[in-house]
């Protein structure tokens, strides 16, 4: 695994630890959903429901893979040693990156502005100058817009292990 990959995960597992209580439990990802969905209230319905039901999905196999000792939550230690396994994880993975992505894009033109973009963002827990850095990096139109695509599969690459060099590193770097 790249250490960029180590990296991110270790972010990860900080920011999904939303009660920072220093392990992962299923109110920890609920905790995360009403934070994100509170930067979403235009949403549609469907797009709300389709990242509760992904949040949800993506505890579920962490808890299920990787809570070795069954007892509720999943340590540091447990979560670093197999989260970036594709096998395992691309399913919810892909979920999420499409619920997430989407719910930057209240209006359904598959275009995400800056503005909602770090909302979103920092709703996750992530810092507004990384965002910003990361944003920029999707390449943006004339309007300072990113694709809904471009997020999503921006989200499938952070969790790949073999990748460096993409547009999610910039959330573990300090921008200059």
């Amino acid at each position: 695994m790249r250490n960029e990959a180590v990296q991110r995960v270790a972010l990860v597992f900080k920011l999904l630890d939303a009660n920072g209580n220093g392990v992962l439990d299923a109110g920890d990802f609920e905790l995360k959903t009403e934070r994100v969905l509170a930067e979403a209230p235009d949403s549609t319905p469907e797009a709300r429901r389709a990242f509760t039901d992904s949040m949800r999905r993506w505890w579920e196999v962490i808890a299920g893979v990787l809570d070795e000792n069954g007892n509720g939550v999943v340590s540091p230690q447990e979560f670093e040693a197999s989260v970036l396994s594709p096998e395992l994880f691309g399913r919810a993975a892909d979920e999420f990156a499409d619920a997430l992505s989407v719910l930057g894009d209240p209006d359904g033109d598959n275009l995400i502005g800056r503005p909602r973009f770090l909302a979103l963002m920092t709703a996750w827990g992530f810092e507004a100058p990384n965002i910003n850095s990361v944003f920029d990096a999707f390449g943006t139109d004339a309007q300072d817009r990113i694709t809904v695509a471009s997020w999503a599969d921006g989200i499938r690459d952070y969790f790949a292990p073999g990748l460096a060099g993409i547009p999610g590193d910039h959330l573990v770097v300090i921008p200059a």
